[in-house]
């Protein structure tokens, strides 16, 4: 009995012992407020590779996803090192800047505990270690998206082409969706689901019209009759590979959500838009697309490029060229009668590129439509109005030879409201008409990781916008 008790008390001195030693080995250190728990821990931070990237100014490269590690929380680590980080004597010796899709991520030497708990693009260079979390806190090995760095500069970076070619030869784009349409839910479109390659009007219909899921390639150009209607069903991606067109046919997508459209070039749509969006949809995203008719046949003929109406809600268009026509883009199509709308049409338009446009890019009632980042050129009308009630929110546009840039006061209609308007560059324009109080709105989500300076915007988007 002796010995039993004799032998439980140095298994229990040597538990105690070893926990001790676990308890102090994963104390956080901090240097000036810094938590530096993360630098000492060879479990999360070994390198994989054993490499050290160069950090000589102008250099740049491309981060593997298949070389990254989740930490902790929100938090990530790069397989690879990458010298000249912060240190103990120099907590902001690191000019490395990091990017999402060429938008550039921050705050840099962020504090290690904030990137594992609040995330949202903020990151830190350690010594040769590499932390970060992405834009939107979602997984940077499975969101597609492109991460790259550049040690220095300060010049606008133009994103990469949004497109990724999966082993099975299918383009589709997966990178980039942010704003509205992953609010209140996510939009993932067919992602998953069944991968159909489709070349004619009969087949487009019939896998766009179905119940499943699908990822929907469309390959050469695909031609209706001008007014040629095509409901599309939930969870869909429609994606275009390189060159396709679809012309003279109209996607209607009511009562319906879940959906993307991309790579696509859409043409001469008559009388209904060549995207119409109705009856209370919702999360689509519509990205990297062209759309264009043209001004010959006045302004009755053809319909618009997108309309967004009757209690739709959380739809983003980013990165998408209007071009060439009178009646660009419709954001609610009425007024009296339609009430139902206020409290609805929450629609994210960034990085959008009209040229040689009438008006309406957009025009919106009731709704709340956070613009950023968009370039309007050569426009003969207003560009963007505001009606009924809605606000719309302009962070850093860039509008040049513009007759009317922003318009509260559209015919007789009841004027809406403008917000940020002194973020943007008017560069040979005429005079806005406000004729209501400049709004303090913004929107509820953080897209300030995405937001480009005014100034690049042109370069920017007509360079990275269209198909791809």
């Amino acid at each position: 009995m002796q010995r039993k008790t004799k032998l439980f008390k140095k298994v229990s001195l040597i538990g105690l012992l070893f926990t001790t030693i676990f308890f102090f080995s994963n104390c956080k250190k901090s240097v000036n407020g810094e938590d530096t728990s993360l630098i000492d821990s060879t479990q999360y931070f070994s390198s994989d590779s054993g490499q050290v990237l160069a950090a000589t100014s102008g250099s740049t490269g491309k981060l593997s996803a298949s070389g990254f590690r989740l930490e902790s929380g929100y938090a990530f680590k790069i397989s690879a090192s990458i010298a000249g980080g912060d240190a103990s004597g120099a907590q902001t010796q690191s000019i490395l800047r990091l990017f999402e899709n060429g938008v550039e991520l921050g705050p840099a030497h962020a504090v290690h505990d904030e990137i594992r708990t609040v995330g949202k693009g903020r990151y830190s260079h350690w010594g040769t270690s590499l932390i970060f979390s992405t834009s939107d806190n979602s997984d940077p090995r499975t969101n597609g998206r492109t991460y790259t760095y550049v040690i220095g500069g300060t010049s606008a970076i133009t994103p990469p082409p949004a497109t990724e070619t999966p082993s099975n030869g299918n383009t589709e784009i997966t990178n980039g969706i942010m704003g509205y349409a992953m609010v209140n839910g996510t939009t993932t479109g067919g992602q998953g689901g069944t991968e159909t390659t489709v070349t004619t009007l009969a087949a487009l219909k019939s896998a766009l019209n179905d119940n499943v899921k699908r990822i929907i390639y469309i390959s050469g150009t695909i031609k209706g009759a001008g007014e040629d209607p095509i409901y599309v069903k939930s969870n869909k991606s429609i994606i275009g590979k390189s060159g396709a067109v679809i012309e003279g046919v109209n996607l209607f997508m009511y009562t319906v959500s879940n959906i993307i459209v991309q790579n696509i070039t859409f043409k001469n749509y008559v009388n209904y838009a060549a995207i119409q969006i109705k009856e209370a949809a919702h999360h689509i995203w519509i990205d990297h697309c062209d759309f264009s008719t043209d001004r010959s046949r006045g302004w009755e003929y053809w319909g618009k490029d997108i309309t967004i109406n009757r209690e739709s809600d959380y739809v983003t268009v980013s990165w998408s060229k209007f071009h060439d026509t009178n009646l660009s883009v419709l954001i609610s199509g009425g007024i009296a009668g339609h009430e139902s709308d206020a409290g609805k049409l929450h629609i994210t338009m960034h990085h959008n590129f009209w040229y040689n446009v009438t008006e309406r890019e957009p025009s919106m009632n009731w709704g709340r439509v956070h613009m950023f980042n968009n370039y309007h050129l050569n426009n003969s009308g207003y560009s963007i109005g505001a009606r009924a009630g809605g606000i719309v929110r302009t962070d850093n546009e860039y509008f040049s030879n513009c007759v009317k840039p922003l318009s509260t006061k559209v015919a007789t209609d009841p004027e809406g409201y403008f917000s940020g308007i002194s973020t943007n560059i008017y560069d040979k324009c005429g005079a806005n008409t406000m004729t209501t109080a400049v709004s303090t709105w913004v929107p509820e989500y953080d897209y300030k990781a995405y937001l480009n300076d005014a100034a690049s915007v042109p370069s920017i988007v007509a360079n990275g916008a269209g198909p791809k």
